[in-house]
């Protein structure tokens, strides 16, 4: 044979050989792979096939050849290395094969034990997720039995090195709780449990900071994975950023296995880690670690903590951050008004709503400090008032807000005195007075949060109008509207209602949790209200509308 022919015959054999290679991965995606190529594959004996189902789901109905692994039967408790790797090789598990997991599809089985092989160190690049899972298999009239798959021949694999960055332990995640700018806790449970509503542990809500990201988000109606685009939409509407630290948790370490696998495996997130303990250990710890059932409980202040922080003795040792606006008119904040209150009427934030520079203005000389946290108070708790000074510092730029939800009666019940002292605003320090320094407050506007007309901004998600008083206003409106009546949020005490609640009445009225939200009323004070309570659980796009 001539040179020539031998050349042809090498290049046809290496064309026929990336062909073979590309058909092979026809299918596959990354860490995911379809049902057609499994079906293609089902008989290769370098694939694996393992279900990830409950033993009792696996007897009724699998893909043929699929081995049965239930973490329900030998528990997501870590064990020693070596029993691990005992219990891989009885499955058939070995270097070089293909290991392509599935469960229900649009489940939680199929990627935990992706992490828990990832973390014992089995090849990335080998282990798959049959999309769709075996719903995705059926839908397709693929076949299935109830034929127990036999393991003819023990797998080989070993532990040699556990990928410790996978998981965290709890003193990191901890730290990481207390820095949310840095990092995310990505809590994958339903909202139910997140705002209190479902009670599986001694107490009921969500670890501080956590963000909502529930598993079924991940899924398309078919049980396959969103695609990749899709999630990151989620995720930057969620303000969750490739630049952060990822937590991911859930109540026991099983649900976070989801958006661990979805954003280290599909968006290719590089510092993701899964929080196995999860709320579980948090709540286990006998230093009785906070829990949380609003998104953001700071938003509210109680009595005795602006008493104190408010209060003289803060002042005297100069660790007062603390600026209290008080929104009643001067005849009544004359009867009596907490102490150190700066007395601006509800009037001023009416009279500058389309004017925030003149408003910036009004606030720097009579002691509204921008760096310090400003609590508002109505002396009846969250009113249309109060909210509606909250929402004008927003716009303002005000560092940080809070509303007081108590009332006065509760202040003097609970043995603290009003006054009727005028609050002195000073730059003079005089003798034995603590008084207060005026400012000069800057115009750092954030231009998203008040609106005059609707559509001079867009969401990642389409826009859809809260209609937050009794009645929806008869000026319509260029999109979805919903009607959430401000007062179906509050208690009769001016407290909101419990998260559990309010997000049932959200829900039943048709609130999305992916919208650009928009409260609109003919009284500004009522659409305040609704900002202010999606706020407290945690909707990250909230605007109001000044019809």
């Amino acid at each position: 044979m001539n040179t020539y022919k031998m050349t042809a015959r090498i290049l046809v054999a290496i064309c026929l050989l990336l062909v073979k290679t590309l058909s092979a991965q026809e299918g596959i995606k990354g860490n995911l792979v379809s049902v057609s190529w499994l079906e293609k594959n089902l008989k290769n004996a370098n694939v694996l096939i393992l279900d990830a189902s409950p033993a009792q789901v696996y007897s009724m109905k699998h893909i043929p050849g699929a081995v049965s692994y239930d973490i329900y039967s030998y528990g997501a408790k870590e064990m020693p290395a070596a029993e691990i790797e005992k219990r891989y090789q009885s499955w058939g598990i070995t270097s070089g094969k293909k290991i392509v997991m599935y469960d229900q599809g649009g489940s939680i089985l199929a990627t935990r034990l992706l992490f828990s092989l990832y973390y014992y160190g089995f090849p990335a690049n080998d282990l798959l997720i049959l999309d769709g899972g075996l719903s995705k298999w059926q839908e397709m009239g693929l076949p299935v039995t109830k034929e127990i798959t036999p393991v003819m021949n023990k797998g080989s694999f070993t532990i040699t090195k556990i990928k410790e960055d996978a998981k965290v332990e709890l003193p990191e995640f901890l730290t990481a709780s207390g820095d949310p700018r840095n990092n995310v806790l990505l809590e994958a449970l339903d909202p139910d449990w997140h705002f209190g509503g479902l009670s599986f542990f001694s107490r009921i809500g969500h670890i501080p900071n956590a963000i909502l990201l529930p598993t079924d988000d991940f899924f398309n109606p078919d049980k396959t994975f969103k695609s990749a685009e899709e999630i990151k939409k989620m995720l930057t509407y969620l303000s969750i950023t490739p630049e952060q630290h990822i937590y991911t948790h859930c109540g026991g370490g099983i649900a976070a296995s989801v958006p661990f696998f979805a954003l280290k495996f599909l968006l290719g997130y590089p510092d993701v880690k899964l929080f196995p303990g999860s709320q579980l250990e948090w709540v286990s710890d006998q230093r009785e670690l906070p829990f949380w059932t609003y998104d953001a409980p700071f938003l509210i202040r109680e009595t005795q903590w602006l008493q104190f922080w408010g209060g003289q003795r803060a002042r005297m040792y100069g660790i007062s951050h603390v600026s209290i606006i008080d929104v009643r008119p001067d005849v009544e904040f004359n009867q009596g008004h907490v102490p150190f209150a700066l007395n601006i009427p509800v009037a001023v934030f009416k009279d500058n709503i389309t004017n925030p520079g003149k408003l910036a203005e009004v606030l720097g000389p009579v002691g509204v400090n921008v760096s310090h946290e400003t609590v508002i108070i109505s002396g009846k708790g969250i009113t249309k008032d109060a909210a509606l000074a909250f929402l004008m510092l927003e716009k303002l730029g005000q560092n940080k807000i809070s509303i007081l939800d108590d009332t006065h009666e509760k202040w003097v019940g609970l043995g603290f005195k009003l006054t009727k002292d005028t609050t002195i605003v000073s730059a003079q320090k005089k003798p034995n007075i603590l008084s207060i320094l005026p400012t000069s407050y800057p115009k750092d506007f954030r231009r998203d949060v008040l609106l005059t007309d609707s559509k001079s901004t867009k969401g990642l998600y389409p826009r859809v109008f809260i209609a937050s008083g009794r009645n929806v206003p008869a000026k319509a409106q260029d999109g979805k509207i919903v009607h959430v009546q401000y007062t179906d949020l509050l208690n009769s005490d001016g407290t909101p209602k419990a998260a559990k609640d309010i997000w049932n009445i959200l829900s039943a009225a048709g609130v999305p949790r992916y919208a650009e939200l928009v409260c609109y009323s003919d009284d500004p004070g009522e659409a305040a209200v609704n900002y202010f309570i999606l706020k407290l659980m945690g909707f990250p796009d909230i605007k109001v509308l000044v019809i």
